[in-house]
């Protein structure tokens, strides 16, 4: 909250400034703390899942933490955005909690966690914003009925939590991925949504991309769900201040398709007892890896590729 007390002629630089501490305070703490962070003890069913075992994992506390405390000192602010640092930690605390545990907590109750987060990440929004949409392409805004809003508010919550939790699986996947998805709601951002909110899009992104020193193959510590959760409720409430949450879909295509398709397969065979996708493995960085033979840098430079083409299409597009 600095921002808002200091003069205007020095608010030029506290955006560099705050850049350069997310970075460099995630090294820091990363390369100091990380020994005392919980381990892994691996993944029966995910391809190399063994190789993992041992490895620190839960590391989005610490650059989750630093990403709230620099936001809240040298950002601008305002209680709206308060609210959602303060539910971004939420959601980081309790996918840490997870990570720390030693028997994984259930799926049933991890969902419902998510579940409440979005009610409440719905509910902060529609107490601050009005319900207007921007289609995102042809310059075209449509109202939408505030229960209505809420309803598809709290999925596209739930669902950008849960993909991005799931994409998280092989070293520098999801963290590059999100990285590309929060650089396009940034230029999307700056075209038609909050341009104030923007600033804490870039600092999370350095944060991350420190935390990516460590995690670039072969890893020497994973986010845990304590990263990938807080980072799947960040993306989601970046678009929908962005003013056109359908944007969403493109935005985080390889999110969607990589951790989303196993939620779907999933979901269709536990409630529905429907059998999709038989022959295709999921999450699909497991597909690629397993099936087509793709190394994980493969895997990697190839989703992140696909993802960038798409991300500087939909910025060309977005009016």
């Amino acid at each position: 909250m600095l921002y808002n007390i200091i003069p205007e002629a020095v608010q030029q630089y506290m955006l560099p400034l705050s850049l350069l501490l997310s970075f460099a305070l995630t090294v820091v703490f990363t390369a100091g703390l990380h020994k005392y962070l919980p381990k892994d003890g691996g993944r029966d069913f995910a391809v190399d899942g063994k190789k993992s075992a041992g490895k620190p994992r839960g590391a989005g506390i610490i650059f989750i933490l630093v990403y709230v405390v620099v936001s809240l000192v040298l950002a601008p602010m305002k209680m709206e955005y308060i609210y959602y640092l303060i539910l971004v930690a939420g959601a980081m605390a309790t996918g840490f909690l997870d990570d720390a545990s030693k028997s994984p907590w259930g799926e049933y109750l991890k969902g419902a966690l998510d579940l409440l987060i979005a009610l409440l990440t719905t509910a902060v929004y529609l107490f601050h914003n009005e319900t207007n949409i921007h289609l995102g392409f042809g310059g075209i805004t449509f109202h939408m009925p505030v229960w209505v809003f809420a309803i598809c508010s709290v999925i596209l919550i739930w669902v950008s939590i849960n993909v991005t939790n799931c994409a998280d699986g092989v070293d520098g996947l999801s963290g590059t991925l999100s990285i590309i998805t929060l650089m396009t709601i940034f230029g999307i951002i700056g075209k038609m949504g909050e341009v104030e909110f923007a600033p804490q899009i870039l600092i999370l992104i350095f944060a991350i991309i420190a935390y990516l020193w460590f995690n670039a193959t072969p890893s020497i510590l994973m986010m845990g769900d304590g990263g990938s959760r807080a980072i799947g409720l960040f993306i989601a409430i970046a678009i929908l201040k962005s003013g056109a949450p359908l944007l969403y879909i493109p935005t985080a295509i390889v999110l969607i398709l990589d951790g989303g398709l196993g939620l779907v397969k999933v979901f269709l065979l536990r409630f529905l007892k429907i059998k999709i996708l038989k022959n295709v493995r999921t999450p699909l960085h497991d597909q690629v890896r397993k099936v087509n033979n793709w190394s994980n840098t493969q895997c990697v430079f190839r989703f992140a590729i696909i993802q960038a083409v798409v991300g500087v299409m939909v910025y060309l597009l977005a009016k």
